[in-house]
Protein backbone atom coordinates (compact mmCIF):
# COMPACT_ATOMS: atom_id res chain seq x y z
CA UNK A 1 0.00 0.00 0.00
CA UNK A 2 1.63 3.13 -0.74
CA UNK A 3 2.10 5.90 2.07
CA UNK A 4 -0.18 8.71 2.24
CA UNK A 5 0.90 11.83 2.12
CA UNK A 6 0.55 14.08 5.40
CA UNK A 7 -0.24 17.56 5.39
CA UNK A 8 3.55 18.70 6.62
CA UNK A 9 4.87 17.23 3.03
CA UNK A 10 3.14 20.18 1.29
CA UNK A 11 4.59 23.41 0.73
CA UNK A 12 2.05 25.77 1.10
CA UNK A 13 1.84 29.99 0.24
CA UNK A 14 0.22 29.97 3.97
CA UNK A 15 3.38 28.09 5.71
CA UNK A 16 6.48 30.14 3.65
CA UNK A 17 7.70 33.85 4.78
CA UNK A 18 5.60 37.01 3.59
CA UNK A 19 6.64 38.43 0.46
CA UNK A 20 7.78 42.03 1.23
CA UNK A 21 7.48 43.22 -2.62
CA UNK A 22 4.92 40.95 -4.34
CA UNK A 23 5.23 42.76 -7.58
CA UNK A 24 8.64 40.67 -7.91
CA UNK A 25 7.98 37.53 -6.90
CA UNK A 26 8.93 34.50 -4.24
CA UNK A 27 11.71 33.64 -6.55
CA UNK A 28 13.69 37.20 -6.29
CA UNK A 29 13.17 37.52 -2.79
CA UNK A 30 15.11 33.63 -2.82
CA UNK A 31 17.73 35.05 -4.58
CA UNK A 32 18.01 38.26 -2.55
CA UNK A 33 17.84 35.65 0.62
CA UNK A 34 20.45 33.81 -1.02
CA UNK A 35 23.11 36.72 -1.52
CA UNK A 36 22.54 38.43 1.71
CA UNK A 37 23.88 34.07 3.09
CA UNK A 38 27.14 34.75 0.91
CA UNK A 39 30.39 35.23 2.47
CA UNK A 40 32.30 37.51 0.32
CA UNK A 41 31.33 41.01 -0.73
CA UNK A 42 32.90 40.46 -4.09
CA UNK A 43 30.21 37.55 -4.80
CA UNK A 44 27.55 39.37 -3.31
CA UNK A 45 28.22 42.62 -5.68
CA UNK A 46 27.79 40.35 -8.60
CA UNK A 47 24.73 38.52 -7.65
CA UNK A 48 23.19 41.28 -6.66
CA UNK A 49 23.99 43.21 -10.08
CA UNK A 50 22.36 40.16 -11.67
CA UNK A 51 19.21 40.54 -9.67
CA UNK A 52 18.93 44.24 -10.01
CA UNK A 53 18.55 43.51 -13.86
CA UNK A 54 16.16 40.34 -13.44
CA UNK A 55 13.84 42.93 -11.24
CA UNK A 56 14.29 45.75 -13.95
CA UNK A 57 13.22 43.28 -16.44
CA UNK A 58 10.29 42.06 -14.32
CA UNK A 59 9.16 45.40 -14.07
CA UNK A 60 9.62 47.14 -16.94
CA UNK A 61 7.32 50.17 -15.90
CA UNK A 62 9.88 51.42 -13.45
CA UNK A 63 11.81 52.33 -16.51
CA UNK A 64 9.29 55.47 -17.42
CA UNK A 65 10.34 56.90 -13.53
CA UNK A 66 13.09 59.31 -13.23
CA UNK A 67 16.17 57.36 -11.72
CA UNK A 68 14.77 54.13 -11.66
CA UNK A 69 18.04 52.25 -11.41
CA UNK A 70 17.89 54.18 -7.27
CA UNK A 71 14.55 52.72 -7.39
CA UNK A 72 15.48 48.99 -7.79
CA UNK A 73 18.86 49.22 -5.20
CA UNK A 74 16.21 50.71 -3.06
CA UNK A 75 13.95 47.92 -3.51
CA UNK A 76 17.05 45.69 -3.27
CA UNK A 77 17.35 46.17 -0.03
CA UNK A 78 13.51 46.42 1.22
CA UNK A 79 13.63 42.83 0.52
CA UNK A 80 16.76 42.01 2.57
CA UNK A 81 15.13 44.05 5.29
CA UNK A 82 17.88 45.94 4.94
CA UNK A 83 20.81 43.08 6.05
CA UNK A 84 22.27 42.99 2.57
CA UNK A 85 26.04 44.25 2.49
CA UNK A 86 26.87 45.14 -0.95
CA UNK A 87 28.66 48.42 -2.65
CA UNK A 88 25.30 50.45 -3.70
CA UNK A 89 25.83 53.41 -6.35
CA UNK A 90 23.20 55.03 -4.14
CA UNK A 91 23.16 55.36 -0.48
CA UNK A 92 21.57 52.94 1.74
CA UNK A 93 17.79 53.68 2.69
CA UNK A 94 16.77 53.59 6.29
CA UNK A 95 13.33 51.89 7.16
CA UNK A 96 12.37 55.20 8.95
CA UNK A 97 13.24 57.34 6.01
CA UNK A 98 10.83 54.20 3.74
CA UNK A 99 8.04 54.66 6.68
CA UNK A 100 7.72 57.91 6.72
CA UNK A 101 4.56 59.47 6.87
CA UNK A 102 3.31 62.15 5.94
CA UNK A 103 2.18 65.40 8.20
CA UNK A 104 -1.20 65.87 8.31
CA UNK A 105 -3.09 68.51 6.11
CA UNK A 106 -4.23 71.79 7.81
CA UNK A 107 -8.07 71.74 6.88
CA UNK A 108 -8.35 75.74 5.87
CA UNK A 109 -10.94 77.23 8.28
CA UNK A 110 -11.25 80.82 6.81
CA UNK A 111 -14.17 82.79 7.15
CA UNK A 112 -15.79 83.86 3.75
CA UNK A 113 -18.10 86.52 3.96
CA UNK A 114 -20.02 86.06 0.59
CA UNK A 115 -19.75 82.01 0.11
CA UNK A 116 -21.68 81.91 -3.23
CA UNK A 117 -18.25 84.48 -4.29
CA UNK A 118 -16.12 82.35 -2.52
CA UNK A 119 -12.07 83.03 -1.01
CA UNK A 120 -10.91 83.65 -4.69
CA UNK A 121 -12.58 86.61 -5.03
CA UNK A 122 -11.23 88.06 -2.18
CA UNK A 123 -8.03 87.14 -2.82
CA UNK A 124 -8.47 88.86 -6.28
CA UNK A 125 -9.75 91.95 -4.61
CA UNK A 126 -6.74 92.25 -2.25
CA UNK A 127 -4.68 91.68 -5.21
CA UNK A 128 -6.60 94.65 -7.09
CA UNK A 129 -6.51 96.99 -4.21
CA UNK A 130 -2.43 96.60 -4.19
CA UNK A 131 -2.01 97.83 -7.82
CA UNK A 132 -1.24 101.30 -7.99
CA UNK A 133 -1.26 102.00 -12.08
CA UNK A 134 -5.01 104.02 -12.49
CA UNK A 135 -5.78 102.26 -16.18
CA UNK A 136 -4.85 98.68 -14.82
CA UNK A 137 -6.59 98.60 -11.81
CA UNK A 138 -9.76 100.08 -13.11
CA UNK A 139 -9.68 96.70 -15.85
CA UNK A 140 -8.56 94.29 -12.97
CA UNK A 141 -12.35 95.53 -11.41
CA UNK A 142 -14.19 95.16 -14.28
CA UNK A 143 -12.88 91.66 -14.52
CA UNK A 144 -13.59 90.86 -10.69
CA UNK A 145 -16.83 92.53 -11.19
CA UNK A 146 -17.66 90.24 -14.37
CA UNK A 147 -16.34 87.09 -12.41
CA UNK A 148 -18.89 88.08 -9.06
CA UNK A 149 -21.67 88.41 -11.68
CA UNK A 150 -21.26 84.90 -13.71
CA UNK A 151 -20.69 83.13 -10.09
CA UNK A 152 -23.73 85.11 -8.75
CA UNK A 153 -25.52 83.77 -11.40
CA UNK A 154 -23.89 80.20 -11.48
CA UNK A 155 -25.24 79.12 -7.86
CA UNK A 156 -28.52 81.62 -7.69
CA UNK A 157 -29.61 80.72 -10.46
CA UNK A 158 -31.32 84.01 -10.92
CA UNK A 159 -30.84 87.63 -13.15
CA UNK A 160 -29.63 90.03 -10.91
CA UNK A 161 -28.76 93.77 -11.63
CA UNK A 162 -25.44 95.57 -11.89
CA UNK A 163 -25.36 97.62 -8.77
CA UNK A 164 -26.13 94.99 -6.51
CA UNK A 165 -22.93 93.32 -8.00
CA UNK A 166 -21.10 97.06 -7.88
CA UNK A 167 -23.06 96.93 -4.18
CA UNK A 168 -20.64 93.74 -3.00
CA UNK A 169 -18.03 94.36 -4.45
CA UNK A 170 -17.52 97.85 -2.43
CA UNK A 171 -18.14 95.90 0.67
CA UNK A 172 -16.16 93.02 -0.05
CA UNK A 173 -13.23 95.89 -0.67
CA UNK A 174 -14.23 97.92 2.27
CA UNK A 175 -15.16 100.93 0.01
CA UNK A 176 -11.66 100.77 -1.94
CA UNK A 177 -12.97 99.76 -5.04
CA UNK A 178 -15.43 100.78 -7.18
CA UNK A 179 -16.73 101.49 -10.68
CA UNK A 180 -18.92 104.14 -12.35
CA UNK A 181 -22.77 104.17 -11.88
CA UNK A 182 -23.28 103.55 -15.62
CA UNK A 183 -20.99 100.29 -16.42
CA UNK A 184 -22.35 97.56 -17.70
CA UNK A 185 -21.13 94.72 -16.52
CA UNK A 186 -21.25 91.62 -18.77
CA UNK A 187 -24.72 89.53 -19.53
CA UNK A 188 -25.11 86.43 -17.89
CA UNK A 189 -28.36 84.47 -17.98
CA UNK A 190 -28.69 80.93 -16.40
CA UNK A 191 -30.77 79.08 -19.15
CA UNK A 192 -29.65 75.15 -19.30
CA UNK A 193 -29.75 76.03 -23.48
CA UNK A 194 -26.33 77.66 -22.79
CA UNK A 195 -24.49 74.05 -21.94
CA UNK A 196 -22.55 73.10 -25.35
CA UNK A 197 -23.75 69.41 -24.32
CA UNK A 198 -27.24 69.99 -24.76
CA UNK A 199 -27.09 72.05 -27.64
CA UNK A 200 -25.38 69.37 -28.94
CA UNK A 201 -28.28 66.65 -27.69
CA UNK A 202 -31.31 69.03 -29.03
CA UNK A 203 -29.60 69.54 -32.69
CA UNK A 204 -29.58 65.68 -32.26
CA UNK A 205 -32.89 65.07 -31.25
CA UNK A 206 -33.91 67.27 -34.40
CA UNK A 207 -31.95 65.92 -37.06
CA UNK A 208 -33.67 62.06 -35.82
CA UNK A 209 -37.12 64.12 -36.26
CA UNK A 210 -36.22 65.55 -39.20
CA UNK A 211 -35.25 61.93 -40.52
CA UNK A 212 -37.82 60.05 -39.54
CA UNK A 213 -40.10 62.75 -41.07
CA UNK A 214 -38.01 62.23 -44.34
CA UNK A 215 -38.77 58.33 -44.14
CA UNK A 216 -42.64 59.05 -43.97
CA UNK A 217 -43.19 59.59 -47.38
CA UNK A 218 -42.60 62.60 -50.55
CA UNK A 219 -46.11 64.26 -50.46
CA UNK A 220 -48.29 65.54 -47.42
CA UNK A 221 -46.03 67.70 -45.37
CA UNK A 222 -43.63 64.75 -44.18
CA UNK A 223 -47.03 62.53 -43.37
CA UNK A 224 -45.78 58.82 -41.79
CA UNK A 225 -47.84 57.20 -44.38
CA UNK A 226 -46.99 53.88 -44.97
CA UNK A 227 -47.31 53.54 -48.90
CA UNK A 228 -46.74 49.75 -48.81
CA UNK A 229 -49.56 49.21 -46.70
CA UNK A 230 -52.30 47.18 -48.90
CA UNK A 231 -55.34 49.26 -47.00
CA UNK A 232 -53.57 52.28 -47.21
CA UNK A 233 -53.26 51.75 -51.23
CA UNK A 234 -56.84 50.64 -51.51
CA UNK A 235 -58.33 53.52 -50.11
CA UNK A 236 -56.68 55.89 -52.35
CA UNK A 237 -57.76 54.10 -55.27
CA UNK A 238 -61.44 54.69 -53.95
CA UNK A 239 -60.42 58.57 -53.59
CA UNK A 240 -59.63 58.81 -56.85
CA UNK A 241 -62.69 56.81 -58.41
CA UNK A 242 -65.29 59.57 -56.15
CA UNK A 243 -63.32 61.91 -57.99
CA UNK A 244 -62.59 63.56 -54.99
CA UNK A 245 -66.05 64.73 -54.23
CA UNK A 246 -67.64 66.43 -51.21
CA UNK A 247 -69.53 65.38 -49.05
CA UNK A 248 -72.62 67.13 -48.70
Amino acid sequence: MAPQNTPAQFDYNSTRNKLILSEYGRNVQNMVKYIVALPTKEERNRYAQVVIDLMGFLNPHLRDVADFKHKLWDHLHIISDYQIDVDSPYPKPSPESIHLKPAPLRYPHQRIKYKHYGKTIELMIEKAKSIEDPDRKRHMVQAVANFMKMAYVQWNKDSVTDESILADLFALSGGTLKLEENVNLNRVEFRPNNFPNQNNNNNNRGRTNNNQNNRGGGGGGGSRTNNNNPRNNNQNNRNRNNGGAKKY
